[in-house]
């Protein structure tokens, strides 16, 4: 029996140059030049704005999470708001009210991970930037300890929202990124 071994890269390995600079070029240059390639075999799916499958994930940013990947999504099936933490904020409320009353959507998955930096951070980092930049931000961090919570505390948000119309289809879970399993959160508990 013989066996192929497959060297595999993403492109956080691929070497670079000195501080931001991708062989000849800024790392927007590369991604520019990764649009000019798919642009080029791109063909019109067809769909319009409104998920197939009339779901909005919220999660967070980290580039861990391969969202469609993980959950075993394509292309037009949902829609996808995505900030540090996966935190229910005023915009995440934005987002989702026009998701639901502009396009239609009805469920909402919340996924935060483990590992995350927020877990690290606490609201003296608006105060450290405040004294850097001489103004205070007019966000919260959002900083969290217990991941658990912070998922029953962004569930809470939505299911208590008066700009949306659908709340009772609202799950929340905890991605593990050493595993890439979903654990879901009860909200009661």
């Amino acid at each position: 029996m013989t066996s192929t071994v497959m060297n595999m890269t993403t492109s956080a390995s691929v070497p670079t140059e000195p501080e931001g600079a991708i062989r000849g070029g800024t790392v927007t240059d590369r991604l520019v030049d990764a649009n000019e390639r798919y642009a080029a075999a791109f063909a019109d799916p067809g769909m319009d704005a409104r998920p197939v499958l009339h779901v909005a994930v919220v999660a967070c940013m980290d580039a861990r999470l391969d969202l469609h990947a993980a959950l075993g999504l394509e292309l037009g099936d949902c829609h996808t708001i995505r900030n540090a933490g996966g935190v229910v904020t005023d915009d995440v409320i934005r987002s989702l009210t026009i998701s639901q009353r502009a396009l239609g959507t009805r469920s909402v998955v919340l996924i935060h991970h483990t590992g995350c930096g927020l877990e690290s951070l606490t609201e003296d980092f608006r105060h450290e930037l405040e004294d850097e930049v001489g103004q205070r931000p007019s966000w919260a961090v959002e900083a969290f300890r217990d991941v658990d919570q912070d998922v029953r505390q962004s569930m809470q948000r939505v299911r208590t929202s008066p700009f949306l119309l659908h709340t009772d289809d609202v799950r929340g879970f905890v991605f593990d990124v050493k595993t890439g399993l979903l654990r879901e959160i009860d909200v009661a508990a």
